[in-house]
C-alpha cells in the first residue's frame, strides 16, 4: 500500500513497453520487506503473549481458566463471553471471572459499555496485528 503508485507505474510500463526487469526487482523487494515485517510482527506477538501469560500465571484459582481464555484471545483478539465459552469449553461463569481478571490486569478491555452482549478486546495484541493497515 505504501508504494502503490510506483507499483502501478511499473506495471503499466510492463504492459506498454515490456519493461519487466524493473517491475520484477520492485516486486521481489516488496516480497522481502513484507516477509521481514511478518517475522518481526510474529516476534512481537510472541513476546506480548509470553509476558501476559506470565502475568496471569500467579493469579491463584482463576489462573487456569484465565490462561485458557488468554489462549483463545490469541486466536481471536476480539470476542464475547459466549464466543470465549464456546472456544475454551469453559462455563460462562468461569469465562466471565477470567475475563474480569484479565481486565483487572489491563490485558483486556470491554468496548461496548453494555451489560449484555459485551465485546472484549485484547488491545495490545490487536494493535500489533493492525500496524501498517491504516
Amino acid at each position: 500500500k505504501q508504494h502503490r503508485a510506483r507499483y502501478y507505474e511499473l506495471l503499466d510500463r510492463v504492459r506498454s513497453d515490456g519493461e519487466w526487469e524493473e517491475w520484477v526487482a520492485f516486486f521481489a523487494t516488496a516480497v522481502e520487506e513484507t516477509a521481514n515485517g511478518a517475522v518481526a510482527t510474529a516476534h512481537r506477538l510472541g513476546e506480548i503473549a509470553r509476558v501476559d501469560r506470565a502475568a496471569v500465571e500467579p493469579m491463584g484459582r482463576v489462573a487456569g481458566s484465565a490462561l485458557r481464555v488468554h489462549a483463545a484471545l490469541l486466536v481471536r483478539p476480539v470476542a464475547t463471553i459466549k464466543s470465549l465459552a464456546e472456544q475454551t469449553r469453559l462455563s460462562v461463569p468461569a469465562v466471565t471471572k477470567s475475563v474480569r481478571a484479565l481486565c483487572e490486569l489491563g490485558l483486556v478491555r470491554e468496548t461496548t459499555g453494555r451489560r449484555r452482549g459485551r465485546v472484549f478486546v485484547y488491545e495490545r495484541y490487536l494493535e500489533v496485528l493492525q500496524q501498517g493497515t491504516e
